[in-house]
């Protein structure tokens, strides 16, 4: 049967098929290790998600798992993350009603499906590509305002306060206003800054060791011993059983509002799980097809906001923990599920003494690692425009909104693109003494000019928005010759695109030079826009008299014709 056949090619299966005995130790190791990080950073995530952090457990469970019967990578580690916890917040708040920790839960699970059908779609139609939308500079200033967003959000758990109002700069306020009237907890306070020491102290000190997990321990420890549990908020104790498919009090007006938010996280967790999963392919000198990728990660996807889930992505924190640890294949996520499920199973009362501000200070230590002020800097001194572009999408992240700063920065890019395009470099060409060929004459201002002839490179492709540019500039420099121009040549071959438009400027140039005598030909000059032409019928006016193989060729044809050459030329 062909279903049959198909199961049987799925990567986990084909890995199955092919296991080796010596890799059992490692992967279990490994699944272990990864465990102590699964628990507390899906449940931190889920808070900084708007949800109860019992869900960032169902999170991490199906995700997993799923991927790992599906997914192309064999260690890459799927979960809630930090990058999307307040995309998934800011999609999710807004339609909450009540006070119901389940509605909001109903409401990220819809989203969650709604991700990864769009991820599903997109792998199959290829669409890969859209990543590309998010270019460097828009990531870094994401990444680095998203850090921001999280650690803002999380001060005031940290600190045993609650914030009124949304939003970077009222969350700032606020806590700056706690900080000088008393309203922090000094017991909750105590806690998240101890939890937030020791998680510094080992990564620090003894990195070998989780300090996650030393932290949270030791806060459920002492919680318990000191009976913190009226003194200070608590996680509370995990539902009993597991999650099944609900979405009681959603109805499709709320599914329509999420369908543009679930866009814009699937585009960002595809971006982070695409960069993710080639990057330590590459390390393991494996491949791993985009596509495939795509719909593993919407295959997740689905299958965790049907089951108690939210949108996750690959973890840049935890997938690192499973390589170094020394993960050989998809069984240790596996194991990592596993370990993660017999906890909610076995100990589901354990999280009623872990205090919120405990899970503060793992998601703020968790953010601590988006940023990057070097590549900010960096980026200033390479390219101040791409640099404007990344301050852009960190201003419109921290201070408009998650989304809404995406799709701002993307805009700009647009914007960006269009403005390289419309006003292009463009430059005369002349020989030198010292080089053969022709070269522009702003880098080699004592080069020579072959006289009656004009050289010019256009580096863009002719389109609407600079068709007019490209004219008025050969005219210009036709006007400013220093005598009369008997032949134009155009340096074509930068030129890989043509409309409509251009074409018509192009008519006007060539009409224009014809009342001067001056003739107008182009040299290396692509196929596909030679065919543009004729395809707009100009196959009469540009017939192939007007077109050679090379410059030089172009040259000599005029040398033949005139009997001029840059030999005839006066010396600057």
């Amino acid at each position: 049967m062909s279903w049959v056949a198909g199961l049987a090619q799925l990567p986990g299966i084909v890995t199955a098929r092919g296991y080796r005995r010596g890799w059992l130790r490692a992967d279990v190791t490994s699944g272990l290790v990864l465990t102590a990080l699964l628990i507390p950073a899906g449940m931190g995530y889920a808070e900084a998600a708007g949800l109860p952090a019992y869900a960032g457990l169902y999170a991490t469970i199906v995700p997993l798992t799923v991927y790992a019967l599906v997914g192309p990578s064999k260690i890459l580690v799927l979960g809630p993350d930090s990058s999307l916890a307040p995309l998934i917040a800011a999609a999710i708040i807004p339609l909450t009603v009540t006070d119901d920790p389940e509605e909001a839960l109903a409401l990220a699970g819809i989203l969650g499906v709604l991700v990864g059908v769009i991820l599903l779609l997109g792998g199959y139609l290829r669409l890969g590509f859209v990543t590309e939308l998010l270019s460097k500079p828009i990531r870094l200033g994401y990444l680095n305002a998203i850090a921001l967003v999280v650690i803002v959000g999380q001060l005031p758990k940290l600190l045993g306060f609650d914030v009124e109002g949304t939003g970077v700069l009222t969350e700032i306020r606020e806590i700056v206003r706690a900080v000088f009237t008393g309203g922090i907890d000094p017991v909750a306070a105590a806690v998240g800054l101890c939890s937030l020491t020791v998680i510094l102290a080992f990564r620090v000190w003894l990195p070998v060791v989780p300090g996650v997990l030393v932290a949270v321990a030791g806060a459920i420890v002492v919680s318990a011993i000191l009976g913190l549990q009226d003194e200070i908020e608590m996680v509370g104790a995990l539902p009993e059983g597991l999650p099944l498919p609900s979405f009681d009090g959603v109805d499709w007006g709320d599914v329509g509002r999420l369908v543009g938010p679930a866009a814009g996280i699937a585009l960002i967790a595809f971006a982070d799980t695409g960069v993710l999963s080639r990057t330590f392919a590459a390390r393991r000198g494996e491949d791993v097809n985009g596509s495939t990728e795509m719909k593993a990660v919407g295959a997740a996807n689905i299958a965790g906001g049907l089951l108690g889930g939210f949108p996750v992505s690959a973890s840049g924190s935890r997938t690192p923990v499973a390589e170094q640890s020394g993960a050989k294949t998809q069984l240790a996520c596996v194991v990592g599920a596993a370990a993660v499920l017999l906890f909610i199973l076995l100990a589901p009362g354990v999280t009623s003494y872990l205090p919120d501000a405990a899970l503060g200070a793992v998601v703020i230590v968790a953010a601590t690692a988006l940023i990057d002020v070097g590549g900010m800097v960096r980026l200033w001194r390479m390219s101040s425009v791409e640099f404007s572009l990344a301050a852009a999408a960190f201003l419109g992240v921290a201070l408009v909104g998650v989304l809404q700063g995406i799709l701002v920065a993307i805009g700009l890019s647009f914007v960006a693109v269009v403005a390289r395009a419309w006003q292009p470099y463009r430059t005369e060409l002349v020989q030198t003494e010292s080089r053969p060929g022709f070269h522009d004459v702003q880098r080699h201002p004592d080069g020579r000019r072959i006289p009656g002839l004009i050289l010019v490179r256009f580096d863009a492709p002719l389109f609407f928005a600079n068709g007019e540019i490209f004219d008025q500039y050969v005219r210009t420099l036709v006007m400013q010759a220093a005598e009369p121009v008997e032949w134009v040549i155009i340096a074509a071959e930068p030129i890989t695109g043509l409309d409509t438009t251009a074409v018509d400027e192009l008519v006007d140039l060539d009409t224009y030079l014809e009342t001067k005598d001056i003739r107008l030909v182009f040299a290396e000059m692509k196929g596909p826009i030679k065919d543009r032409l004729i395809r707009y019928g100009l196959s009469d006016r540009f017939d192939a008299s007007h077109f050679y193989p090379t410059l030089e060729y172009a040259v000599q044809a005029y040398a033949d014709r005139t009997g001029r050459t840059s030999d005839s030329a006066d010396r600057p």
